[in-house]
């Protein structure tokens, strides 16, 4: 059987009634889904509530990013996959199969079709790269002249194959992250989890890592489920996103939605380093009315990435009229859409207030005025 075979291979489907297909019928199509999902820990001061009831549909094939703040519930949730953390209510389904009653047997089975790196790596240091890759094949008892092909060809996958001979000590952070791929693929998994896997790496070196997930998922079709507290190792590789809050789903749906129009406070807190606010003396100096008829309109307008057309600022300062300056901002292609914001200063306008947020508004889905300022 080839590995692609391999990856597809359903169990025992779980049959949905007829008012949950209609109702959601990516139901049918789910990779990975989770149905009123629950975690609780016992904890000194009594019970925890990690997960609360959720409900998610993971596709076949894309990239799907958990975000939240720490303790959100981000690593419980993608360990309920593999069954490292057993659910306190709900179920769990991969290929529409409940796999909470799964014997150690069919456990075995699963963790192999699932494939999982870390944060932290967790190489063995008394072993080389290439000991580090195979062992968990040889743990499978997979005889050593595949072993040695299947290794041979994940380093060069991951760029490692002239590292072979080498200790994790003699590796970088990045190097030591691309072994950690390498060997969570070695049994041909239709499923690759990633918990943190790059925020001990600086940004240079995340950015090499992100690059290679999504190279891997585009040559061997994988489904990869992420978590981070990064939103912008989110927009840089997921095709969908879910924000997590004290265990509950508070927002979802394509990156460029939720970056373009947070809903959710946590959301717009996550986002927050991501972009650019008005300088500390401007801000200062801000007033909610004109103090004399010289002042100058601040207006911030937002493109949420319901357009894939960048903003036209020719057109939107023509429109606008008066002295129009683009004071800062950034738009940015997400998932080929325009997403992000400009905030404008506009003196001499002819035009009062409400008809420049009119106009604004014309070119832009959002606009609001900030203040005024001499």
């Amino acid at each position: 059987m080839n590995a692609t075979a391999q990856r597809q291979l359903p169990l025992e489907p779980v049959v949905h009634s007829a008012s949950q297909t209609e109702l959601h019928p990516d139901l049918n199509h789910a990779h990975v889904r989770f149905s009123h999902l629950g975690k609780i820990y016992q904890g000194q001061q009594g019970p925890v509530q990690a997960l609360s009831n959720i409900e998610l549909a993971i596709q076949r094939g894309e990239i799907f990013g958990i975000i939240g703040r720490s303790g959100a519930g981000k690593s419980s949730l993608i360990r309920t996959i593999n069954r490292l953390e057993q659910p306190s209510s709900g179920r769990v389904l991969i290929d529409q199969v409940d796999i909470g009653e799964f014997s150690e047997d069919r456990l075995v089975e699963l963790r192999r079709r699932i494939g999982m790196i870390f944060q932290h790596f967790n190489l063995m240091s008394a072993k080389t790269v290439w000991q580090n890759v195979e062992l968990p094949l040889k743990v499978a008892g997979v005889p050593r002249e595949q072993r040695q092909r299947k290794v041979s060809e994940l380093l060069e996958l991951v760029g490692l194959k002239d590292k072979h001979k080498a200790y994790p000590a003699q590796l970088s952070g990045g190097q030591k992250q691309r072994v950690g791929i390498a060997r969570a693929l070695v049994h041909d998994p239709a499923i690759l989890l990633c918990d943190e896997a790059t925020s001990a790496l600086d940004p240079e070196t995340t950015q090499s890592i992100l690059g290679l997930l999504r190279e891997i998922n585009q040559r061997l079709g994988l489904t990869i489920v992420l978590i981070t507290h990064e939103m912008a190792v989110i927009r840089d590789i997921c095709n969908r996103v879910v924000v997590l809050e004290k265990g509950q789903v508070v927002e979802q749906g394509p990156v460029w939605q939720v970056f373009g129009n947070p809903q959710h406070e946590v959301s717009k807190t996550l986002l927050a380093p991501l972009q650019l606010g008005l300088p500390k003396a401007l801000l200062e100096s801000l007033t909610p009315q004109p103090p004399h008829p010289e002042a100058t309109l601040l207006l911030d307008l937002r493109f949420t990435g319901v357009s894939a057309e960048e903003p036209d600022l020719v057109v939107l300062f023509s429109a606008l009229g008066g002295q129009v300056k683009l004071l800062q901002g950034s738009v940015e292609r997400i998932q080929e859409r325009a997403v992000g914001h400009l905030i404008l200063s506009i003196a001499r306008s002819p035009h009062n207030r409400d008809e420049l947020l009119a106009r604004a508004r014309q070119h832009a889905p959002q606009a609001e005025v900030l203040g005024y300022v001499v």
